[in-house]
């Protein structure tokens, strides 16, 4: 049984919005130095292009014809200028002169990121002939494509090495989002002791809420203070206000939406709905489960939001010493809609060992 093998993709996107066949552009690339192996492991690097489960990709027909009309509900509801304070670069403190000059305005892609299900690290089992998407929402800025990187990790089985449950301090607010990734929580720094003392070099760390825990989420994004703390919690309060704010011309009455009943939203954004309920593949039960998810009480039917994300141990960096592979914006966040009494959430921490 051959041991885990890794490779490392450069992707160069075409378009803003990209969609590109990892699993074939590697098998030109490294011949079948994945493809020998049952399951995969995909890394994005970035808050902005990611994977999607193999289960939803399946649902979506593993056709560009079925991912991109996908891709298009969420890029109406969160349509590119639609007045995102992350965009507002003058009120970013953490940028220089010069990086406001170059940053990308990109709400709307992280937002869509999110919303869409778009995780930065997926497992995939083989099946002959599926494809595996790498999905760019923000690939050009200013006219250049942005130079992307993507990891594949081949593994024959996966072995639990270590389990623990920590506490995540959260604010009494009923929306609010943590940054994992925070010194003060201490999850990377114990993660990294769990890597370490079980000598994992291809693996993967899950971290997931723990039952019982309700009204929260987790997903990997940039956590930028404007985007997470504004943008994202005026989401949660109303899914559609951005598409308002910016198509008030779709919508008949935008305030009015989450009362609305699906029948009648599908009626009112007819222009939308539309792409969807036409895709090759797509097929009106879908439609109305995404539906679902905005039309009513939003917070519940936000985002697809996740109750777990993964991220990959690998030791591409230092052969023989695992640690957390990430990009440079990358941290898992746990995302509340509701209060928590505690004023705290617990969260089960995962190190598995790929062999």
């Amino acid at each position: 049984m051959p041991s885990p093998a890794e490779v490392t993709l450069e992707i160069s996107p075409r378009s803003r919005v990209d969609v590109v066949d990892v699993r074939e552009r590697a098998a030109d690339t490294h011949g079948d130095l994945v493809e020998r192996f049952p399951r995969a492991l995909y890394c994005s690097y970035h808050t902005t292009a990611g994977y999607l489960d193999q289960s939803l990709a399946m649902r979506l027909n593993r056709t560009r014809d079925g991912v991109a009309p996908y891709l298009s509900f969420f890029r109406a509801v969160f349509p590119e200028g639609g007045g995102y304070r992350h965009d507002e670069l003058h009120l970013r403190e953490e940028l220089s002169e010069a990086q406001r000059r170059v940053e990308p305005r990109n709400a709307d892609s992280h937002l869509a990121f999110i919303s869409a299900g778009l995780r930065s690290c997926v497992t995939y089992r083989r099946r002959s002939g599926e494809p595996v998407y790498f999905i760019d929402l923000d690939g050009v800025n200013d006219g250049r494509p942005r130079q992307r990187t993507t990891s594949i990790l081949g593994y024959n089985s996966e072995e639990e090495v270590a389990r623990e449950r920590m506490t995540v301090p959260i604010s009494e607010h009923p929306v609010d989002s943590v940054n994992l990734k925070d010194r003060r929580v201490g999850l990377y720094e114990r993660c990294q002791e769990l890597i370490t003392r079980h000598g994992v070099d291809k693996g993967r760390i899950r971290i997931a809420l723990a039952p019982g825990e309700h009204q929260a989420g987790l997903t990997v994004n940039e956590y930028e203070t404007l985007l997470m703390q504004h943008d994202l919690a005026e989401v949660i309060r109303n899914p559609l206000r951005f598409m308002a704010e910016k198509s008030r011309h779709l919508l008949a009455d935008p305030r009015a939406i989450p009362n609305k009943t699906i029948g009648y939203a599908k009626y009112d954004m007819v222009r939308v709905f539309n792409e969807l309920v036409d895709a090759l593949g797509l097929n009106e039960s879908v439609v109305e489960k995404i539906l679902a998810r905005f039309i009513g009480a939003p917070a519940r039917r936000f985002l697809r939001m996740k109750r777990s994300v993964s991220l990959l141990v690998s030791d591409h960096d230092e052969a023989g010493h695992g640690a957390l592979a990430e990009g440079t914006f990358q941290s898992p966040i746990l995302v509340q809609w509701q209060p928590c009494e505690r004023r705290e959430r617990s969260i089960d921490v995962t190190l598995t060992r790929f062999r």
